[in-house]
């Protein structure tokens, strides 16, 4: 079984993007470990306390074990070699076959910040002579999940089935009710990501799934592998 890191820029932005892919995984034995980039506050209803208790409450419905979140600024998130150092840090440490970030093409900052700082962590936590902790460690392949504020349409290299984990995936993003509710007059935030799940469903003939995005070719061993 594979060990996977999920690195997103902010809490509920990986269960957006691939909380059903999340769930999928660990049914299968893989380990899954979460980084949040920031703590993402502030928010209009949110605190740092609320926003951990919620993050928390989302990886257990998810079935993650471990959830770690660095102190980097919300809203301020830079691709510095400080930042860099930091997530090469978690990712020698984690030591993960697949890396997961966010597509970069956003208007969020911090999420295209998030995508560079992703692909420079990968590079750096393989270096030798540094100072870095932890042994050197380099993930094979970096794939990307959609979470983005931009309405995209999108060629994915591959649209993973998530029919059996869509009820798990919306529980999750529902632990965040500081974030979406009808305060904010948000809440049809959560309709909206079940019918976004529901097309990219329909274009692998299933009732709902998940893109992924690779700036790499990706094999197959066999036609058995294709839905």
């Amino acid at each position: 079984m594979a060990e996977l890191l999920v690195i997103g820029a902010h809490p509920d932005d990986v269960e957006i993007g691939m909380g059903g892919a999340i769930a999928a995984f660990i049914q299968q034995g893989h380990g899954v470990t979460i980084l949040d980039l920031t703590d993402g506050e502030p928010t209009p209803m949110g605190t740092p306390e609320r926003r951990r208790a919620e993050s928390e409450a989302a990886a257990r419905t998810l079935g993650v074990r471990r959830r770690i979140t660095l102190p980097l600024p919300n809203r301020y998130l830079m691709d510095t070699v400080e930042n860099r150092v930091a997530a090469a840090e978690v990712i020698r440490e984690v030591r993960p076959e697949i890396l997961f970030i966010p597509y970069g093409v956003d208007a969020h900052p911090d999420h295209i910040a998030a995508e560079r700082l992703g692909e420079a962590a990968r590079f750096y936590a393989k270096l030798t002579k540094t100072e870095m902790r932890g042994d050197p460690h380099y993930p094979g392949r970096i794939l990307h999940f959609f979470c983005t504020h931009y309405r995209l349409h999108v060629a994915p290299a591959f649209v993973l089935d998530i029919t059996d984990q869509i009820e798990r995936k919306m529980e999750a993003i529902a632990c965040y009710r500081s974030q979406f509710n009808d305060e904010r007059g948000n809440a049809g935030v959560l309709t909206a990501i079940r019918t976004v799940a529901a097309y990219w469903g329909t274009r692998i003939r299933r009732p709902y799934g998940e893109p992924f995005a690779s700036k790499e070719a990706i094999g197959l061993r066999g036609l058995g592998d294709l839905l």
